[in-house]
């Protein structure tokens, strides 16, 4: 921003010196002590009659109504600034609208304005309320007429604004970055884990701001940018029947930008807004035809932009409103609030998932309980009790006062800190008063993966760790349940330094993080399977691995079975018959990792490679199904997967190793053609598309189609849509 504040500025741009200075901050403490304040978003403001000593510095008459401005402290930053200080705006409008308020004195902490003689709006017409015609009308008429401010008048523009007084394209992208910058930026220490946790990413403006269209060029203009119901005196005498105040806000730009957030921010019933497009479009071709050229087609960007930038403040407002009050009906309207910005913001930000009303709710309650101890409020000591789980017997290096700090810790963790899979919210906090770091995993709710688990994670992790394997992974502290029985476990954290992001194989494996998976995979046939699966036999392992995937297929959603079949995939028994039709050779059966993805290894840089994460689909079975899923799922260079091999097959006795070389490829067809029904049902579905895996698997779908019908013999259907084709491709 430019233009920085005048110390002491009075009318006329005179200054005032060091005793009419005090005499000003004698007044405005008068004010916040006599005065009943009205607060906007930014600002208090005190209307009192003036005193002698101040009317006459002012030269006004004592007892004349003025407006005693203080900017709201401790307030989140939840808007765009263009300039810094309003009284230069207002100077520059008087030309174009002369009954606007006027700034009288500018100093730190406080300025005076003359009083505008009226009442807001919104004290007559509350939000949601249909606006008569011909306030309609009026309002329009004043956003036409703000374009005739020279932009000469104007305070210099900041050095990031586009250099063309035309360029709406380089105007929206230019609002979306200073949105991230003023707006995200500021709070993302604060909040930014609750953000996540919602499912909004950190780059989601600039993305926005990367994905802005070409649109019409339209005359920049002078904007309000805050035009809504309390900003708008309805004057008493009816000339005019309109004043707009608070231009804090107002900005230098495309003039739809205007009637967007007026739209939005007017709350106008859904019937009145095309009557109150075609009022602004009737005023602006009387004042500025040009500014009407591509009306049509450009304005919902603005409105785009405006719900995409709303989300922040309006989830910032709902949780701070639980800090003042957290009952249970003050938490559902918080919960509703923020499940209202989040589905608005949906489609312009492109958030795929919107959290469920208890997501949110839960969310909430962990950035609530991060804020305190807990001692304040009995609703919030009741969100931070926990319910042990008895299958994971107290671990005495950390008790469950440990525990009760780490879920108070976790609201607070910082965004950089909270990372969102296909199925858990894991919450990476480091312990009050020690160094040791631990992660908080919960499952998301309402998840619905098709590929299910049959072994429970803890009795995983702990069947490996007590078998002293050489198997880096990590170690459950704890188990339990903790606000409406949310479900919950403790790892032990297995990443870098704890302020550094994790680093994970995405590209590939290199030599020597290869080398280190290969060794773990070898040391879990050291690992007790007997303690995780009782009844895992020998044998059959592919005829089992068959049958499921037959399953699964036979309970894919209709819609999913229907696109399946135009596109050349066989239905369940016809599955069935072809992928019986292999033999695959029985290995003594060991524990397996079961979804070796690039995002459920960690690198390190000491022998062992990686670190083995998110153990949930781990089964027992056959030692080379886990080392060619791995490959199937990861990047994996021809050099590197017999690098792999070789060293698989070398250290393993021959039970685990036997006819490999035969069986591999029928698991790699296998892992194709489960894959080709699976990302077909997320792009259906959308489900699990936040994930980065599974993001990249649908993003070369059309390949793995091609590749799955070519390993069943089937080719692509003749009549299948050319244009469908095309869009998978």
């Amino acid at each position: 921003m430019v233009d920085p504040p005048v110390p002491h500025r009075l009318r006329g741009d005179r200054v005032a010196d060091g005793a009419s200075a005090a005499v000003f901050r004698n007044f405005a403490t008068f004010a916040t002590e006599t005065a009943q304040p009205t607060s906007g978003h930014h600002n208090h403001n005190y209307v009192v009659p003036l005193t002698e000593d101040v009317a006459r510095l002012l030269g006004r008459e004592p007892g004349t109504n003025v407006t005693v401005r203080i900017p709201r402290s401790g307030a989140p930053s939840v808007v765009i600034r263009t300039w810094r200080r309003e009284a230069a705006i207002l100077d520059a409008v008087r030309g174009a609208l002369p009954h606007a308020p006027e700034c009288l004195v500018e100093q730190p902490g406080f300025a005076i304005h003359s009083y505008v003689e009226g009442t807001p709006l919104s004290a007559v017409c509350v939000n949601g309320k249909p606006v008569d015609t011909l306030l309609v009308e009026a309002l329009a008429e004043l956003l036409a007429r703000m374009t005739e401010v020279r932009v000469g008048a104007l305070p210099p523009l900041p050095a990031a604004w586009p250099a063309g007084r035309t360029d709406t394209q380089g105007f929206l992208r230019t609002l979306a970055r200073l949105a991230d910058q003023q707006i995200r930026k500021p709070n993302w220490h604060e909040f930014g884990g609750l953000f996540t946790a919602l499912g909004i990413p950190e780059d989601a403006l600039l993305r926005f701001a990367e994905q802005v269209p070409a649109m019409t060029r339209r005359p920049y203009s002078l904007l309000h940018a805050d035009l809504h119901r309390d900003n708008v005196i309805v004057s008493y005498d009816g000339d005019p029947p309109l004043v707009c105040v608070d231009w804090e806000l107002a900005t230098y730009g495309d003039p739809l930008h205007d009637l967007a957030t007026h739209l939005v921010r007017m709350r106008y019933p859904a019937q009145q807004r095309s009557e109150v497009i075609d009022a602004w479009l009737a005023a602006m071709q009387r004042v500025r035809p040009a500014a009407v050229h591509g009306l049509g087609r450009d304005l919902r960007h603005y409105l785009d932009f405006e719900w995409a930038q709303s989300v922040y403040p309006d989830v910032m407002r709902a949780a701070r409103s639980l800090e003042e009050s957290c009952t249970g009906k003050r938490l559902d309207e918080a919960t509703a609030e923020v499940r209202r910005a989040l589905k608005t913001a949906a489609r312009p930000l492109g958030l795929r998932n919107v959290p469920t009303k208890d997501e949110i709710e839960k969310a909430l309650i962990r950035w609530l309980a991060s804020r305190g101890d807990g001692t304040g409020s009995a609703w919030i000591r009741y969100a931070l009790g926990w319910r042990p789980d008895p299958r994971v017997p107290e671990d005495p290096a950390f008790p469950a006062r440990a525990v009760r700090q780490a879920l108070l810790a976790e609201g607070a963790a910082p965004a950089g800190r909270v990372f969102k899979g296909t199925a858990h919210l894991n919450t990476v906090i480091r312990m009050p008063g020690g160094n040791m770091p631990v992660v908080v995993r919960r499952k998301l709710p309402n998840v619905s993966r098709r590929e299910p688990s049959y072994l429970s994670e803890h009795a995983v992790l702990r069947a490996i760790h007590e078998s002293g394997a050489v198997v880096a992974a990590p170690r459950v502290l704890a188990l339990g349940e903790s606000y409406t029985d949310d479900r919950f476990a403790i790892h032990t954290y297995v990443g870098p330094r704890i302020d550094q992001p994790p680093r994970h194989p995405v590209n590939g494996l290199r030599p020597h993080e290869a080398d280190g998976l290969v060794d773990q995979l070898c040391a879990l046939t050291h690992v007790d399977y007997k303690l995780v699966d009782p009844i895992a036999g020998e044998g059959a392992f592919y005829q089992w691995l068959t049958e499921q995937l037959v399953h699964l297929v036979r309970t894919l959603p209709k819609e999913s079975m229907q696109l399946a079949r135009t596109l050349g995939l066989p239905d369940d028994d016809r599955l069935r018959d072809i992928l019986s039709r292999h033999r695959v050779s029985d290995r003594r059966p060991t524990l397996l990792h079961g979804d070796l993805n690039p995002w459920n290894l960690v690198c390190r840089d000491d022998h062992l490679g990686v670190t083995i994460i998110d153990w949930e689909m781990a089964i027992v079975g056959d030692p080379l199904y886990d080392l060619v899923r791995h490959m199937h799922l990861t990047p994996t260079r021809r050099e590197i997967r017999e690098r792999m091999f070789r060293r698989w097959e070398r250290q393993l006795p021959h039970e685990y190793t036997r006819d490999w070389r035969q069986d591999w490829h029928v698991y790699r067809w296998l892992e194709l053609v489960r894959s080709a029904y699976i990302d077909l049902d997320r792009l259906v579905t959308g489900a699990g598309l936040d994930a980065p895996n599974v993001r990249r698997a649908v993003d070369s779908y059309a390949t793995t189609l091609a590749a799955a019908t070519a390993s069943l013999g089937l080719p692509l259907p003749a009549t299948a849509n050319p244009y469908l084709a095309r869009a998978l491709a």
